[in-house]
């Protein structure tokens, strides 16, 4: 399709959010750009041809393997083995790109995010405007004022949503976009975090992160921002409620609520703190979002900042891949769980939820003859599990499993149990960025100067990883999100997942495979989830792809602008729409000096400090104080920018 034609495809989107055309039927899409359109297009090669609990099993292994009745068992789905073949990773791009999970409901009746600031109308009409050109932060006219704190935003003003449109495109990357019979919903897949605009080329970077998506804004001008009030630092929900009947539900069936208004201007300014290309995905009640990983993910385990997400399939990436929709894009799942996460009921959890909802038959009414559940029962779309997703429930809901936050895997109906996110690993794992820009010599030397400075201690392998975590406190980051799954332990049941063969919808008898957790892993994982008497920690990340990834930490707080005089951590840069620099905020990671600079602005940001933004931590220095010159230091920054693909190449997925 030409861009041309797109163009009017989208006014004709805008039409339908305004109700005039679609009014009968179904509709639905997502973008998926062309390989000719992505500018990492090349792929690891599949060397893998099982994956059994995160264990890789060659082509080679496998048929050996295959020889016996012992390893026929071992590739079995009943083993939890995953096979890995080309159908397969292609099924994983396509639901990359296109797989929702049912999130649009949550996202459109419960928070309403096509019912504040932002409009269907406005955002197709931005996309319309760009005239086939792209853009990596589409420029979208609010629809009605908000206010967020202090600041206002104008009907009419430009917010900059950090969403990616590639050129020749008229869709927004990770967007999929319903029409039911007249009733616009909008959902969100994994794209939308974790494939970028090329700003020069216009392409698609598969797997590298949206370091520029306002995500946080986006989520404080929608109608509810309270339906996010649990990844959020608002004690305004734990507030006793206020004298009106309409807040309390003294006149009728339901919980005595908090202040409506005051919980909702609460969790806005929170949410609105989070530094463009972050998130917080810890239902913990204290706002601290971290950067938004890459997907050029082989040999990158564990997964998440902290390292949680460490086993299962792919060595927890699956995990990782299914948390963000069984956990994270739909919160009415958590009111079992509020009691010992939240100290509150399930029906005060969910009378915050739903009390502001978008869509009138989603809205909890105080005072009313249904309580809250009732209100989620009689709307809700997949009555066979909690919440508003698409969900196999493991018996052991909503208890904490190292495997699934809560005992839920996303499935799609017609496949397998947790196919899609399985199918999704087998893809990341493939992605590489684009080859690098390099002077052999300058990093040939910076490689030198890595080993001499001793990064190789931790940052060793084929992705530059030893797949460990680290306690906070050696760290020394800040620590807030280390400690985030500690509730978590009160209810704790033994890892374990459907067998890969298991159809959806479940079937009476399905059958549960134990993941095995002994030893040393369970000390790592007990030390990622802050259990086990810890304090929690962050894991050392891999190091392909830095050139994509900037700003770094967990906080996304080394950050530094193309200017380093003036653009320092993420006031200097993100805040004013600014990209850091992956040189200069490389630089800021190892020199001690600079890092003061930046430690001490993002200290100054009332913004950063609500987010816990600092910036702080990881004090391992390759300058001046550890003899290292400048020339020398500019060599090590040449080598890490240079890091486009594993470093073992018999390594390959």
């Amino acid at each position: 399709m030409g861009w041309s034609r797109r163009i009017l495809v989208t006014a004709g989107l805008a039409t339908v959010a305004a109700g005039a055309t679609l009014g009968l039927g179904r509709f639905s899409y997502a973008p998926m750009p062309d390989r000719a359109d992505l500018l990492n297009p090349d792929r690891y090669p599949i060397q893998t041809a099982f994956d059994v609990l995160g264990r890789r099993v060659s082509r080679g292994e496998a048929d050996r393997l295959n020889a016996t009745e012992a390893g026929r068992k071992e590739l079995s789905a009943a083993s939890g083995a995953v096979a890995i073949d080309p159908a397969m990773v292609e099924r994983g791009r396509q639901a990359f790109y296109q797989e929702t999970f049912g999130n649009e409901v949550f996202l459109t009746d419960v928070m309403g995010m096509l019912d504040g600031g932002l409009t269907p109308t406005q955002v197709a009409l931005a996309v319309a405007k760009l005239g086939g050109q792209g853009t990596t932060n589409l420029q979208v006219a609010l629809a009605r004022d908000v206010r967020i704190g202090e600041r206002t935003y104008r009907t009419g003003e430009l917010v900059p949503t950090g969403l990616d449109v590639p050129k020749g495109g008229a869709f927004i990357i990770g967007i999929k976009t319903f029409s039911d019979r007249g009733h616009l919903r909008m959902g969100i897949t994994c794209a939308l975090c974790h494939a970028a605009v090329d700003p020069g080329t216009g392409k698609v970077v598969e797997g590298a992160p949206n370091t520029d998506l306002n995500a946080g804004l986006l989520m404080a001008l929608a109608k509810n921002s309270s339906a996010y009030f649990m990844h959020a630092s608002v004690p305004e929900a734990d507030a006793k409620p206020a004298a009106e009947p309409e807040h309390t539900g003294s006149t009728g069936t339901g919980p005595a609520l908090p202040d409506a208004e005051a919980v909702e201007a609460a969790t806005k300014v929170q949410v609105a703190s989070w530094p463009p290309g972050s998130f917080d995905s810890s239902a913990d009640r204290v706002t601290n979002p971290t950067s938004i990983p890459s997907s050029f993910s082989a040999h990158g385990e564990p997964y998440s900042w902290s390292g949680r997400e460490a086993v299962g399939p792919f060595a927890g990436l699956s995990s990782l891949n299914n948390n963000v929709h069984a956990a994270n894009s739909d919160t009415t799942q958590l009111a079992a769980a509020a009691p010992w996460l939240f100290g509150m009921d399930a029906e005060t959890y969910l009378g915050i939820v739903l009390r502001g909802a978008a869509t009138e038959s989603f809205r909890y009414r105080p005072g009313g003859t249904w309580t809250p559940s009732e209100v989620l029962r009689s709307v809700d779309p997949t009555p066979a599990a909690p919440g508003l997703n698409s969900y196999a429930v493991l018996p052991t809901y909503p208890a904490t499993n190292y495997v699934t936050d809560n005992g839920l895997f996303t499935s799609v109906p017609g496949e397998p149990v947790n196919h899609a996110n399985n199918a999704m690993s087998a893809f990341q794992n493939l992605l590489h960025p684009p080859a690098a820009k390099r002077h052999s010599a300058t990093v040939q030397a910076g490689r030198a100067v890595f080993e001499k400075a001793g990064c190789g201690g931790c940052h060793s392998g084929p992705a530059l990883t030893n797949h460990r975590i680290i306690p906070a406190a050696e760290i020394g980051t800040e620590p807030t999100r280390a400690r985030a799954g500690a509730k978590m332990e009160a209810r704790l049941s033994a890892p374990s997942l459907f067998a890969t063969d298991t159809p959806f919808p479940l079937p009476a008898d399905p059958v549960i495979v134990p993941v095995p957790l002994a030893g040393d892993t369970l000390a790592q994982v007990q030390l990622a989830w802050g259990q086990g008497g810890t304090d929690g920690g962050y894991k050392v990340p891999n190091l392909v792809g830095l050139a994509w990834t900037a700003p770094y930490l967990h906080d996304s707080g080394v950050a530094v602008g193309p200017d380093p005089a003036t653009q320092l951590g993420v006031p200097g840069t993100l805040a004013r729409g600014i990209a850091p620099d992956p040189s200069n905020s490389l630089r800021s990671l190892v020199d001690r000096d600079l890092r003061a600079k930046v430690v001490a602005a993002n200290k100054a940001s009332d913004t950063a400090r609500i987010a816990r933004v600092t910036g702080e931590g990881h004090a391992y220095w390759a300058d001046a104080g550890t003899g290292v010159s400048r020339r020398d230091q500019d060599a090590l920054i040449a080598y890490l920018l240079s890091i486009d693909t594993l470093t073992e190449p018999a390594a390959t997925p």
